[in-house]
């Protein structure tokens, strides 16, 4: 004898009768239009349905009803995929359930509304995968997705070029986890899904994704910090030394002076900026691209323009002392402490390109 549950229209293939009162009766395309209206009924309210059937074989089962399953979002996660969306993540959500039950839920998450294109399993199953590449970036909503269509999923968005994160909970996610850029699993999920993930959500909390994600575009951003105060320091550096000596005006600064500049000015400031706190804003920035560099034009423009300010001021500074054509110990040390100065609200500066630091 088998007792079997699951999607109302896998078991109703199976079933050649249904339970009535008591008896059994011969299972029409009457009843089963009509149970699959009540099952888009409950799923169009969120429910999850599940139906359930019993028989000697797999072939011959007995319908014996379905039951609806509230399994409401926790707590925090539509906020968390509105800060992700207003931040440029794009958020899918694959499930195994109805059309109705998926459509429902995700109109509760902000992810669907009346009219935007959604997938069933079977759709991608008969998708090749340049097709499925073409569409995936407008669909938010993937229903009735197996272990199959989901790394199939994870493909065609890794083909477009995206960075792609994969959350999960079940052995039937391992495999999709694993293909994925960056596999999250929920800590209350199997050991397959843990073992095949990146990260694992101990608290089962969705919205620490979004304290990851800030983390790694802060950490970005310092290095890119960093850069900047380090290039432009050096090529003023290099700068008023070379300026000065191709005008043959005497030295500005003595060899004390260019490694004070290089050991103790540059060093701790740039130390400092690459432990800099997390600017919560950072997370409303869109993402880069994967092959996007760190150095890009706007950071050189902005490293040659500091640079351009530091040797200016200094040289202004260094020629009105030199007013007596004579260099004396004022004049370097003049020239030098209107470097540090020029170094100190550069590197100041260099700490947030977008706001007041």
């Amino acid at each position: 004898m088998f007792f079997v549950k699951g999607a109302l229209e896998r078991i109703l293939n199976n079933c050649s009768k249904f339970y009535n009162k008591g008896h059994l009766e011969t299972l029409t395309e009457k009843r089963i239009l009509e149970y699959n209206h009540e099952a888009s009924v409950m799923g169009s309210s969120g429910l999850r349905v599940l139906a359930m059937a019993y028989g000697p074989s797999m072939n011959n089962l007995v319908f014996v009803g379905m039951v609806g399953i509230i399994d409401p979002p926790r707590a925090g996660v539509k906020d968390a995929i509105e800060e992700l969306i207003s931040g440029g993540v794009a958020v899918k959500m694959l499930t195994g359930d109805a059309e109705e039950t998926a459509k429902a839920i995700a109109a509760r998450l902000g992810l669907y509304t009346a009219g935007n294109q959604c997938l069933s399993g079977k759709e991608i199953e008969n998708m090749d995968a340049d097709e499925l590449s073409r569409v995936i970036d407008r669909v938010t909503v993937l229903y009735r997705t197996t272990p199959k269509n989901k790394n199939k999923i994870v493909g065609a968005l890794k083909r477009n070029g995206h960075v792609v994160g994969m959350t999960g909970d079940g052995v039937n996610d391992s495999v999709a986890l694993r293909s994925a850029d960056i596999g999250i699993a929920v800590g209350s999920g199997t050991d397959v899904s843990k073992e095949a993930a990146d990260m694992i959500l101990v608290d089962d909390d969705f919205s620490v994704t979004l304290s990851a994600i800030e983390e790694g575009k802060s950490i970005f951003y310092n290095i890119r910090n960093f850069v900047r105060f380090q290039l432009s320091t050096s090529i003023a550096a290099l700068s008023l030394i070379a300026v000065c000596t191709v005008f043959k005006l005497p030295n500005p600064l003595n060899a004390m002076q260019i490694l004070w500049i290089n050991i103790i000015m540059d060093g701790p400031p740039a130390q400092s900026l690459g432990v800099e706190p997390v600017d919560h804003d950072v997370i409303k920035r869109p993402p880069r691209k994967v092959k996007d560099p760190i150095i890009t034009r706007s950071l050189i423009v902005n490293i040659l323009i500091s640079a351009t300010i530091i040797v200016s001021g200094t040289l202004w500074v260094f020629w009105r002392e030199l007013s007596d054509n004579k260099i004396t110990p004022r004049d370097t040390t003049m020239t030098f402490t209107c470097f540090v100065f020029f170094d100190m609200f550069n590197a100041l500066s260099c700490r947030s390109q977008v706001g007041v630091s």
